[in-house]
Parts: structure tokens; sequence; C-alpha cells
């Protein structure tokens, strides 16, 4: 055997023996993930077993040096970890902005000190984290961004608002960018710093969104404290960790497109099947293949930008390609679910069952394209970056 097939032997081995039954096959609900932190919940107590296995191993983070908590596999043993959760059918262990995004950043920026802080606790579940970015002035032309941070010697005063910030009355910890700089150009003068969502003068107010609920806040900063040695990467250089980071924020988003259900089984399960044993709708039928197809193309195009990106050999302007199709995916299948569903999809009060999320995730499914940067502004990166339009 190669070194390749014993891995995959010893992997499939593990994986049966530590996940759990609960942990295997589609989630009922998007509540039911597993987000970690100080007040973590979890479905079942299987769940929480599983991501401190996972954790421990490393695996919630697989390509991620061991010295900082990783699991220290190539590019090739990640995708045989991924394709042996896969056939399983078992469920991610964590679902952590630390491990999509700032994790990659502090690997890229952060001091030795901020790496080992904070990478082992990311890995392993225990801070949760949110993301601010966008501000009531400055959603797309997020280098305008107003949120000031005071120099005071050995720490900054911050005062501002973010808003459209996911999670954040849950979150522990937030990564977010400050003009530290008020009288230089507006993409310099920014820097990305660290701090503890309980630190006094923070607060956060929920944003309800049409779906009748919304991981979304407002979040207000009143002369919050924020040490210096949370300061990532270069004062006044934050855009560059922003930029860098925002390109991981849109494959997360982008890999939406690679998830969920097979919309096959949602519709054998509203529709039922033929006496032939096929999907007893045809031209809805013929609507899943063609999503089936594209989401099969979508994930091999995502395994060949991941193998590129980790030899240094792609654009950063690809994330904005994958963000922008995944997110048009995600639309298509929840549009097809609703279509399966017929009027039972409009059922809209039974929050904890399939039947009565489809109308509530279509809704939410809206804001794929508005969210880490609209599809106009995807589109436009790829026009000038990776077609180089005229003009663009």
């Amino acid at each position: 055997m190669t070194d390749l097939e014993t891995f995959r032997a010893e992997t499939r081995a593990w994986l049966e023996a530590n996940c759990p039954a609960e942990c295997r096959g589609p989630l009922d609900n998007d509540e039911d993930r597993v987000w970690g932190g100080r007040n973590a919940t979890f479905k079942t107590p299987a769940h929480k077993r599983w991501m401190e296995v996972m954790g421990e191993r490393g695996w919630t983070a697989p390509e991620w040096p061991t010295e900082y908590g990783g699991g220290g596999l190539t590019r090739e043993q990640a995708k045989v970890l991924g394709s042996e959760m896969r056939r399983i059918d078992a469920q991610s262990p964590l679902s952590s902005f630390g491990i999509w995004m700032l994790g990659p950043a502090l690997l890229q920026f952060g001091t030795e000190e901020q790496k080992k802080r904070f990478l082992p606790e990311i890995v392993r579940g225990e801070i949760r984290w949110c993301q601010g970015y966008s501000e009531p002035g400055a959603g797309s032309d997020l280098a305008g961004l107003q949120t000031r941070a005071e120099d005071r010697g050995d720490h900054w005063i911050v005062n501002g608002q973010k808003v459209w910030t996911s999670y954040a009355d849950q979150a522990d910890w937030i990564f977010c960018l400050v003009r530290t700089d008020p009288d230089a150009p507006k993409h310099l003068g920014i820097s990305f710093v660290l701090f503890d969502m309980a630190t006094p003068g923070v607060t956060t107010r929920p944003i309800t969104l049409i779906s009748g609920k919304s991981p979304f806040c407002e979040t207000f900063f009143d002369d919050v404290r924020v040490e210096k040695e949370n300061l990532v990467g270069t004062l006044n250089r934050g855009w560059d960790v922003a930029k860098a980071l925002l390109a991981h924020e849109r494959t997360m988003i982008g890999a939406m497109g690679d998830m969920g259900r097979p919309m096959g089984q949602v519709a054998v399960d509203s529709l039922g099947l033929d006496e032939t044993g096929r999907l007893d709708e045809p031209m809805l039928r013929a609507r899943i293949a063609e999503l089936e197809i594209d989401v099969a193309a979508f994930r091999l195009s995502m395994e060949r930008v991941g193998d590129q990106v980790k030899a240094r050999q792609v654009s950063p302007a690809i994330a904005s390609m994958l963000k922008y199709y995944g997110s048009e995916l995600n639309k298509r299948r929840h549009e097809l679910a609703m279509a399966a569903g017929g009027s039972d999809a409009l059922e809209w009060e039974s929050d904890r069952s399939r039947k009565g999320t489809a109308a509530r995730d279509w809704l939410r499914t809206k804001a794929n394209s508005i969210e880490g940067g609209t599809s106009e502004v995807q589109l436009n990166i790829i026009a000038k970056h990776l077609l180089q339009l005229p003009g663009a």
C-alpha cells in the first residue's frame, strides 16, 4: 500500500470508531451547528464528544501546523479526510469563523505569541469569533469605515459602530477593522485588531430579517479599551490583512454551493416515486439533475483552486468567482426545495422540522449575494482582475 492508501485505511477506521451515529446525516436545522466558544450549545452530548475528539486530533483544522493545534496534514491527506467524512455522511464537528477566516490571517500576519495564544483554542472550539468589518456608512465601500481607535500609549480607545456582525451576540471575541490614522488615504490608516466582546463598552443588538430570524447584529463600541498586543500585522496596514481575510470569507460563503441535503432525496420525500422508481415529476427531475451536475463540477473546481492556492499559483480574485457561483448554486438549491415541497414548503411555524424551515431557509439565501461583498462587487473584481476587460 502507498502512504496515502495507508492513511485512508487508518482514517476510515478511526472515523468509524469515533464518529457517533448522532453526528451522521444532514442537520435537521441550521441552528444545530456546533459553534463552540465559552457558551457553546450542543444538540446532543454526542455532538460535544465529536467536536472534542476531532479537536484533540487537530482535524477541525487539518492542514494547520501541529504546533498550533492543527492536524499537520498535507493537502492530499486533507482531501482523503474530507472524502472519508463524506462517505459516512459525517457532520462537520465545528463551524467556526476562527477556522474559516481569522486563523488563516493569523498564520500569515500574526505574531508567534498571537498564534500560540489563539490558534489552539480555535481548533478545540474553545473560542468563538465574529467579524467587525461593515459599518452603516461603509458596506461595499468597506475602506470608508469610520470606527476610530485613539492612541493611549499602551492601548487604544475604540469608538464607533459595526453592522451585519454575524453572531456578535453569541461571540467571545471579535476581529475588527478600526481607523488608527484619520488623516491617511482611506485604504491606509486602517488597523486590524482583536478584542474580547465582554470588554466594557461593547454592546450588540440583533437585526431581524424577512426570514423571521437572523444571525446579524448591530455592534456598538463606546470607549472600548483594546490592548496594543492584539494588533495583527502592521499598524495602519490593516487593509492588507482585511483583503487576505476577505478571500477566505468569500471562499467560505461560496462553499455553501456544495452543502445541504441531496436535492433528489428532498424531492422524493415530498413527491414520491413513479412506477419506474424515478421522481414522479419529470420537469423537476431534470432541474434537479442539472443542479447536481453543477454542484459536482463546482466541488471539483473548489478542490482544484485549493491545490492552486497551496502552490501559490492562483489569483486572490478567484475567491470572488467561487463566492459568486456558490451563492447562486445555494439559491438555486433552495428554489428547488420550495418547488419540490409545494404548499407544504410555505409552512412557517414549525421551526425545528425540515418542513417548517424551507421557507425561512429560502428567504435566508437571498442574503448570500449580499454578505461578504455583493454579487455586483464580485463581478467587478472578476471583470477587472481575472478577465481584464477594458474599462473594468
